[in-house]
């Protein structure tokens, strides 16, 4: 890049670089499909004199394709969505609707939604958003920080449009002209929706879908159901690594990575991303996924069959889409009939399949392949193509009508023939003269200068004087030398011109045989829809016997029945880093004995990738592969909410532990007991107390109210309280089932060097070993003998332990608890009603001297109740 210069001599000149063509496209790519935060426009012209020639974003990327993709497979589709909030009945609801380009497809929802937005960001992000609408001016009482926090969440741009650009009016005619198919359908698919109108009518009017006549009749429109696929938040996509990202050392570090063993060219992979995003709810379509998934496996010449063929298919998404473009050509029509015609190997290795899956098989692939195979429909194409190109010229990279199907291209081919002829007759005049063989030494090629004759420096020098009198040199280049003749430049000038002719007779026809093509993009939509599932359904089959500790077939029960029981369950993209020797760890989740999981143990033991692989086993299974255990039974979940690590967003004003609230509380409102819960060090990011008393009001709400299957790693070992509360009967505890797990760690009794062992197993751990991990970190002596000493005055360490009689010895020393497990039990289930009544206050309606009255009384009653609990009146 060269060094900033002034465009333009006024006031008004901006600061401008010069750019290599290679530059420009990667500065296009990050700024498009990387960054998701800016809009890329391309201007022409020189002086003062510029105008606009196209323009792009996220989610519109439709101009800069052919520079994107040119030498990248598209991975994802990205999707514009606009939003229209609005309360109704005091209840606030969302009206969203979606717009995909890449499959013209448009969607309309709309819900009920809580002060997080916590359903708009799922649908952002099993969408896979790139960018959101939104109005300028909403209703005043609806507060949107919360709204563009979950929008920012997702990486997606946020673009703000005027409130009078999300109208209905006209719509239903509008769509008419778009949508293909009756009209009528789509008049009752509108009357079920207020809000989400609005939102549709900003979509067609960003978009300029009406300003271009190749969208009519080729758009689809469906209702959009939330509840239909697994929800997943922004968070729950970064600590199950789902996507890629940048900063992964290798395709394996994702899920997304891992999984795409994808033989098609960008459909498969597109196909996988939007999986991953929306997992299944519906056990029969999870396991007719599996079932197709273990005919793959089961079968390994279908396997094979499948892949040699996918391998030969194209783009058949993308090469539709081109066929609208008003530059179109003939290498996508060709590029489509040659895909196509892979479709009947596809069928007949799919017929010779006589497994117990066959009739899956035969109602889900083979039945829509013979139904679009028909003569009617891919064989009307088909004629088209074999009868209006010439098929012949295609391997040298020449995409031309057939002579035949047009009498005046015919008789130009003929003129062409002829001096094609001539000049070959000249070849071999000239190699005679030159007394050189023909092609051997001698080659007659065709250029930038025409038709020239090439040889090489060697034959050349045997043949100088001859050559320079007789002949006109053109270029010496190390290659060799060409020349030309006075009768081969005649001959050439008039293929050329017969050529360019007949290029300009082509072009009417090129455009009649692109239109007419253009008009089977339905039969090409349905290829590509069974192409790209039987590429991803192969793709998770090779994954799952490739790997060295094979997958396995998961048992899926609805979410109201079963458990979670995952035996032997590693995590995907760990195991399959180099060097990585992965310790295997079963999770029992079940109802009534340990559906709400309290783990402890050293840090850096094993804790966060534990509970992340059950996350991500249970995200695997719901979306149709086979999982990395010995054995695993799975009740679906409807939702996977995590709280991994939280970092700062300084400049959105949020701090570690705001992050971790924000998310915390997501939670909270959004889980149900059909959920799947993982927690990880919540509570750590403020003082020990606070974070204490949250972490265990927050236990207290997911066991009683909630009910969800939670996997909760902490290092406040207090909480390990919770599942002896199951043994008092002086106090209700829910029935789900709370139990207590360790991470595993040796001390070497003489040395007092710490051995992670990164098993999980049964009981309580009552210490973090933070000491001897600082000693991991080569921490100096003085500061270790320090913390020691420190420590050794703060906490009474003993051999003994207070909650865990079965744990065992080489977890290490236990920490003597100063109260009582029924004293923290009781104390935070007091605290905890405290906050509760403090926080239903109706501050609004009562003035200060009021609200001071109020809170003083609630603190009164509050001390009177600690004087009988020593946990609580270490807060006073």
């Amino acid at each position: 890049m060269s060094a900033l210069r002034q465009l333009g001599s006024s006031s008004d000149g901006i600061s401008s670089a010069s750019v290599s063509k290679a530059m420009f496209e990667t500065i296009t790519r990050n700024i498009l499909l990387e960054r998701t935060d800016r809009t890329l426009e391309l201007y022409e012209g020189s002086g003062s004199s510029w105008r606009l020639t196209k323009s792009g974003t996220p989610g519109n990327i439709g101009s800069f394709e052919d520079i994107l993709f040119a030498n990248n497979d598209m991975q994802d589709s990205p999707v514009i969505v606009a939003l229209f909030p609005m309360f109704r009945e005091s209840q606030l609801y969302v009206g969203l609707s979606f717009l995909d380009m890449t499959n013209r497809k448009l969607g309309l929802a709309e819900f009920p939604e809580d002060s997080r937005f916590t359903n708009v960001e799922s649908a952002l992000v099993a969408l896979g958003c790139k960018e959101c609408l939104l109005p300028a001016d909403c209703e005043k009482s609806i507060d949107l920080n919360p709204l563009q926090d979950a929008i920012t969440n997702c990486s997606v741009l946020l673009t703000v449009k005027k409130k009078a650009d999300f109208k209905s009016r006209d719509l239903a005619q509008d769509l008419g002209r778009i949508i293909r198919g009756s009209v009528v359908p789509v008049g009752d698919l509108l009357s079920q929706f207020d809000s989400a109108l609005g939102a549709l009518g900003a979509l067609l009017s960003y978009a300029e879908l009406l300003a271009d006549d190749t969208n009519y009749g080729n758009y689809t429109i469906e209702k959009y159901n939330l509840n239909r696929y697994m929800r997943l938040d922004s968070a729950a996509v970064r600590a199950l690594n789902i996507a890629e990202g940048k900063t992964d050392v290798n395709k394996n570090f994702s899920l997304f990575g891992l999984l795409n063993r994808t033989c098609t060219v960008g459909m498969g992979k597109r196909l996988l991303n939007r999986w991953l995003k929306q997992p299944l709810l519906d056990v029969n379509e999870i396991n007719n996924r599996l079932d197709m998934v273990q005919a793959i496996v089961e079968d390994p010449e279908l396997h094979q069959g499948l892949r040699q063929q996918l391998r030969r298919i194209s783009d058949i998404d993308r090469l539709t889409h081109s066929l609208r473009k008003k530059s179109a050509n003939l290498q996508p029509v060709v590029k489509l009939y040659q895909s196509c015609t892979r479709i009947p190997f596809i069928q007949s290795i799919l017929q010779e399949y006589n497994g117990q899956f066959s009739t899956l098989i035969r109602t889900k692939f083979l039945d829509p392949l013979e139904e679009w195979m028909t003569e009617n429909r891919f064989g009307r194409f088909a004629s088209l193509v074999e009868t209006a190109i010439d098929l012949s010229q295609v391997d040298n990279g020449e995409y031309r009508i057939s002579p035949l199907y047009s009498s005046d291209l015919g008789v130009l081919k003929d003129e062409l023939s002829v001096v094609e002829d001539h000049i070959n007759s000249l070849h071999m005049h000239t190699a005679s003269d030159l007394d050189l063989s023909v092609d051997k030494h001698l080659k007659l090629e065709k250029g930038p200068f025409g038709h020239v004759f090439r040889i090489s420096k060697k034959e050349e020098q045997k043949i100088r004087k001859k050559l320079t009198s007789n002949y006109i040199i053109i270029e010496t280049r190390k290659d060799g030398v060409k020349f030309t003749s006075s009768k081969l430049k005649k001959l050439g000038d008039q293929y050329q011109a017969l050529l360019s002719e007949y290029t300009g007779c082509q072009k009417k026809v090129v455009d009649d045989v692109v239109r007419v093509s253009g008009t089977f993009s339905e039969v090409f939509e349905n290829f590509a829809a069974v192409v790209s599932e039987l590429d991803v359904l192969q793709s998770f089959a090779d994954l799952a016997t490739s790997c060295p500790v094979p997958y396995v077939r998961p048992d899926i029960t609805a979410s109201d029945e079963g458990d979670i029981i995952l035996q032997g369950s590693r995590h995907p993209c760990l195991e399959a880093q180099d060097g990585v020797n992965f310790i295997p760890n079963d999770c029992t989740l079940v109802r009534g004995k340990s559906w709400f999981q309290i783990i402890t143990g050293p840090n850096m033991g094993g804790k966060s990738t534990f509970i992340r692989q059950v996350g991500v086993n249970v995200l695997m299974a719901q979306v149709g592969s086979f999982v990395p255990c010995d054995q695993a039974s799975i009740s679906v979940r409807d939702c996977i909410f995590t709280r991994v690590g939280a970092g700062d967003c300084q400049l959105r004003g949020v701090s570690t532990f705001m992050q971790e609230m924000l998310e915390t509380a997501s939670i909270l409102k959004g889980a149900s007991d059909k959920s799947l819960i993982i927690i990880d060090e919540l509570g750590r990011g403020t003082s020990t107390y606070d974070g204490f008393g949250l972490a265990w009001a927050i236990c207290e709400h997911l066991v009683e109210v909630t009910r969800t299957p939670t996997l909760f790693a902490t290092h406040f070992h207090e909480l390990t309280a919770l599942a002896h509360s199951n043994d008092d009967e002086h106090r209700h505890v829910s029935d789900i089932g709370i139990s207590n797990y360790h991470v595993g760690a040796h001390i070497d009794p003489s040395s007092r060097k710490l051995t992670m062992l990164y098993k999980v197993e049964p009981g309580a751990c009552d210490q973090s070993f933070g000491i001897h991990v600082a000693e991991f970190a080569n921490f100096p002596e003085a500061v270790v003998a320090l913390a020691k000493s420190k420590a050794a005055e703060l906490e009474d360490f003993s051999s003994t332990t207070t909650f865990s009689e079965d744990s065992k010895d080489e977890v290490g020393s236990k920490r003597k608890r100063i109260f009582s497990p029924d004293d923290v039990t009781r104390g935070a289930a007091r605290a905890r009603l405290f906050f509760e009544e403090l926080a239903a206050l109706p501050i609004d309606e009562m003035d200060v001297r009021k609200t001071m009255e109020m809170a003083a009384k609630l603190k009164a009653d509050l001390l009177k109740d600690a004087v009988d609990n020593p946990w609580l009146q270490q807060f006073f």
